[in-house]
């Protein structure tokens, strides 16, 4: 059984911190708030588009990410600024791109040969389905990993490009659109480079992806997957029916917002209670959460992977980092927390309250989650008996971040404000063995 892990991830998001040289002031932040991963979108140099996933050259980097004031050299300055990053407990991952490069990057009269091509001699570009229609990514160039008179060459360059980003100090990868690289491909990748650097965590991009498609690319190796809880409405089958398919194979990272959304305080008109409700709801529901820079300042500017500079930092009036805080707090003493545990919808009498039951099985912690799903209106709970839906004998406690409570009575009835969160606590007994 897979021992839990803190998996508590800031998304850095590279265009709006700017320079590598000033993001020390970020990575204060994060650590403050108890994250102990950054999770850098890629900071290689891009193509003409401006698109940081047009990776042109993977052993260069993004002008934009480089002070050119600072007489140091680049590398060092990324070596730096990871540098800092572990001195104040923090791993660092970023994004891995090898299903497709820039149009316009050199490999395409190097090695065409790794690439895909139409019939008119025309680069192949990726693309996908939205809403029944094609969307094609003409800045790219995609990658012919399955077919490619070259495979071994195509391989050999990206594990070097792994070692690489390893050599910078870069501890993880989320490995951009996963499910579209062929599965033995990924296996080998982190084999080899499990064997050198055995530390190194591989996380799967698989979103959006059926849930045998999400399963069937996890067995390759990776040690993460991101799940689709951001878009749950707290009461439909299909996240349950996912989480139960997935969490034995990898366990699962859930984000209350990403680079690919739009923020969510923008989608919830501002409604701090609904922040707060789906940042906690993502800790306790996955074993690892993602949360991206501002979303603790209720930023509403989405992210934009060419247009987004520091000058779109905002300015509100919204500072969530004592809620954040806590919650990262609870997470990471609370190995329940830290899984992809056997999770249960309980019923009961309000169906504008969720009810829900987790059960760790790495440890004897089991807890259960009261979510008021309502963000604007005060919703009540009456359970007769909290212990009869528990297995543990010993007494539950109140985790919550804001005004838990010093007593749990039986029968338990609450008034939870808009979006409220409970979280209640217990330990199983433990068994005796010869």
């Amino acid at each position: 059984m897979r021992q839990p892990e803190k998996m508590i991830i800031y998304n850095l998001f590279p265009l709006l911190a700017g320079p590598v040289t000033q993001w020390e002031a970020h990575l204060n932040r994060a650590a403050d708030m108890g994250f102990n991963w950054i999770f850098v979108n890629p900071i290689q140099q891009t193509g003409s588009s401006g698109s940081l996933y047009a990776v042109k050259d993977y052993f260069a980097f993004n002008p934009a990410l480089i002070d050119p004031e600072k007489d140091i050299p680049p590398v060092d300055q990324v070596k730096q600024m990871i540098s800092t990053a572990k001195r104040l407990g923090l791993n660092l991952m970023v994004d891995l791109v090898i299903n497709h490069c820039s149009v316009d990057s050199a490999l395409l009269d190097t090695h065409p040969e790794w690439l895909m091509w139409e019939k008119r001699g025309r680069v192949a570009h990726p693309y996908c389905d939205e809403n029944g229609k094609r969307v094609v990514w003409k800045d790219l160039a995609k990658f012919d990993h399955k077919n490619s008179p070259d495979k071994e060459g195509l391989f050999k360059y990206f594990l070097e490009v792994v070692f690489f980003l390893v050599s910078l100090g870069f501890k993880g990868f989320r490995c951009d659109a996963a499910y579209q690289v062929p599965k033995s491909l990924w296996k080998r990748l982190i084999r080899e480079t499990k064997k050198r650097h055995p530390g190194v965590v591989f996380f799967a991009e698989t979103l959006g992806c059926p849930p045998d498609q999400t399963t069937e690319t996890a067995r390759a190796g990776f040690d993460y997957i991101f799940n689709s809880s951001k878009w749950w409405d707290f009461k439909s089958h299909w996240l349950m029916k996912q989480y139960a398919l997935t969490r034995e194979i990898a366990p699962s990272i859930s984000f209350p917002e990403s680079h690919d959304t739009e923020r969510l305080c923008r989608e919830l008109d501002g409604n701090v209670a609904g922040l707060k409700q789906r940042y906690f709801f993502s800790a306790v529901f996955s074993a690892g959460v993602m949360m991206p820079v501002g979303f603790e300042y209720g930023f509403k500017k989405r992210l934009h992977v060419v247009k987004t500079t520091p000058k779109d930092w905002e300015k509100t009036d919204i500072d969530l980092t004592p809620f954040i805080t806590r919650v990262n707090r609870i997470k990471a003493q609370h190995p329940v927390f830290q899984e992809d545990a056997p999770t249960e919808i309980l019923t009961h009498d309000n169906r504008n309250v969720l009810l829900m039951w987790k059960g760790s099985v790495s440890t004897r912690e089991e807890a259960l989650i009261i979510v008021n799903k309502d963000i604007d209106h005060r919703q009540e709970v009456f359970i007769e008996n909290l212990r009869d839906l528990v297995q543990a004998g010993a007494p539950l406690s109140d985790l919550s971040p804001e005004g838990p409570m010093q007593y749990i009575p039986a029968p338990f009835s609450y008034d939870l404000a808009p979006g409220q969160l409970i979280v209640l606590a217990t330990t199983r007994d433990a068994v005796e063995t010869d």
